[in-house]
């Protein structure tokens, strides 16, 4: 039955919606800014409308599932573990874009939001609005790159199992960290890089 649950959850984290609707918009999120097909693109495509509306549905597909199962008790302990990595990899490798999907950030801030009760997603958010906020110091003006709101993405991340320890979370949720965590390093791994490359060899 486990194995059931983890299926439909990635069944549902696959359904590319910023995707499909920048195509009932007329855009193809794929030719649009890094490529990625996802809500942030989705607004400077076809507004901020679209773009909301398409990260609420990106939201949705990692929390419905999560929440109905965790609500009437049908999982816990260590299968949380798969069932909290389903969504967000059906997200990254999703079939219905020949397994190149998107970044999974929205989608994993719904999977944290089931997992704890919006706890460690607003974490998460706090987290990435530091880090936001001393870019925009150090870029005094300039605008972000994709290359360095991925490293944004990435660093935050890292920085949430410090909570999960100070709030005593059980193992469980440290692995989901884990495996979720090198989902969105694989997701990001072409930004991350050559951000890191100006950092470390500049011209």
């Amino acid at each position: 039955m486990v194995w059931g649950w983890i299926a439909a959850a990635w069944l549902s984290g696959s359904l590319m919606f910023s995707y499909w609707l920048g195509l009932i918009a007329r855009h193809d999120l794929k030719a649009i800014g890094d490529g990625n097909p996802g809500g942030a693109n989705l607004i400077k495509a076809a507004g901020v409308q679209w773009g909301l509306a398409g990260i609420a549905l990106d939201f949705l597909k990692g929390y419905v599932p999560l929440a109905l199962l965790l609500k009437n008790g049908l999982v816990g302990g260590y299968a949380l573990i798969p069932l909290a990595a389903a969504p967000v990899l059906g997200h990254a490798f999703s079939p219905f874009m020949k397994f190149k999907g998107g970044k999974a950030i929205a989608v994993t801030f719904g999977v944290w939001s089931a997992l704890t009760h919006f706890e460690v997603s607003l974490v998460y958010a706090i987290i990435l609005a530091v880090l936001m906020a001393i870019d925009k110091g150090i870029r005094k003006g300039r605008p972000s790159t994709p290359k360095s709101d991925a490293f944004q993405v990435v660093l935050g991340m890292l920085l949430v199992p410090i909570y999960l320890y100070a709030a005593n979370y059980s193992e469980e949720f440290l692995w989901c960290w884990l495996v979720i965590f090198a989902i969105l390093v694989l997701t990001h791994r072409r930004e991350i890089g050559i951000f890191l490359g100006r950092i470390f060899h500049p011209q």
